[in-house]
């Protein structure tokens, strides 16, 4: 009788596991195709916003006109739209894709998820760096990239310099955060008042990308392709970050190292965007949170997926920008920052994950 009840009792526990089993592989295969279903629908709806941005505007052309015009018979339409409005599309896809994936990588650095280098001070300190450049050393255009990475990097510093205390405190590292933004951005203001109304200095202060041309597009893509691709490489280390410090260094991780190379990643992607683009508010922080929503934690396929939606959601305030009072325009940072304030706070009360 024993023995009975024993066999029974063991197929019954093999009867859970199985489905327990069962259940797992279902939710994985659940995930997995939600994700899939994500990156297809992004890249759709950013190939169909990209023609509707070409487009919208005095000069209209059709999708075929557009391609013989760029490819096959020159037309004067597409020469004007493609000399005024792409460059304009494309710094806002790469910069938006740039400063997305910064926001998901300083999110893994560190651990904190209202990380976004436009709050803690990144993105300031690289506008005013580029704003010293761009006001008392114009010749050194090309090369603003690079001072903007420095002043990322020095306000960086003063961030983690200034919120340690015996330790990392997320709400200190966001409460130091926005003091070191007041400063760099009284500076950068201070300096475009001085500085006589200078074009190009309030476009940095600003966050306006109506004047960009080719010229700007070359100065930002080699730095964007590079920093992307590292962040790529690096996704493997953003996942083992999120484990206890003390497990990852029982892997054989130097925590501390692939805090700074990934800190410097992303303080790379959000200086450059800022030195072209200005600085723009809210993008690093919405859209990796809702990149988690949609295709999970894992950083292999969260950060190609943030760098689709980041560009995605800049090209897309941008048009909004330039339709929404015609023949006016209104910057992509301030439409970033009016809609991304609120709808950061609905996505935290409405989501029991990030609300906790």
């Amino acid at each position: 009788m024993k023995e009975t009840e024993l066999k029974n009792t063991s197929e019954t526990s093999e009867r859970e596991v199985q489905n327990l089993s069962g259940q797992d592989k279902a939710r994985k295969h659940r995930k997995t195709a939600k994700a899939a279903i994500s990156f297809i629908v992004m890249i759709v709806l950013l190939v169909a916003l990209f023609f509707a941005a070409v487009n919208i505007g005095s000069l209209k052309v059709s999708f075929p006109e557009l391609l013989k015009g760029l490819f096959v018979k020159y037309n004067e339409d597409v020469a004007t739209i493609y000399d005024l409005r792409f460059p304009r599309i494309v710094i806002s896809m790469l910069a938006g894709a740039a400063i997305a994936v910064s926001g998901v990588l300083f999110q893994a650095v560190l651990k904190n998820p209202l990380a976004d280098p436009g709050i803690i001070g990144i993105s300031s300190g690289a506008s005013f760096a580029a704003v010293l450049i761009t006001a008392f050393a114009p010749t050194l255009f090309f090369f603003t990239p690079l001072f903007a990475f420095l002043g990322g990097v020095i306000a960086f510093v003063l961030v983690y310099s200034l919120s340690w205390k015996g330790g990392l405190s997320p709400l200190r590292i966001i409460l130091v955060g926005v003091a070191v933004d007041a400063m760099f951005t009284g500076l950068s203001s201070a300096l475009n008042s001085m500085n006589g109304g200078n074009m190009s200095v309030a476009a940095i202060v600003n966050g306006n990308i109506t004047m960009k041309t080719w010229d700007d597009v070359k100065t930002l893509v080699p730095y964007v392709i590079i920093g992307l691709v590292l962040a790529l490489i690096m996704t493997k280390m953003c996942n083992l970050l999120a484990l206890e410090d003390k497990t990852a260094r029982s892997l054989g991780i130097n925590v501390n190292a692939m805090r700074i190379v990934i800190s410097l990643i992303a303080v790379l992607l959000a200086s450059i965007s800022t030195a072209v683009a200005g600085v723009i508010s809210f993008l690093g922080l919405i859209v990796p949170h809702i990149g988690r929503i949609l295709v999970g934690s894992d950083h292999k396929a969260l950060v190609p997926f943030s760098a689709l939606f980041g560009a995605f959601t800049f090209l897309l305030a941008d048009t909004i920008g330039r339709t929404i009072a015609a023949p006016y325009e209104v910057s992509a940072s301030i439409i970033m920052s009016v809609v991304g304030g609120p709808f950061f706070i609905i996505l935290l009360r409405r989501s029991k994950k990030y609300a906790k």
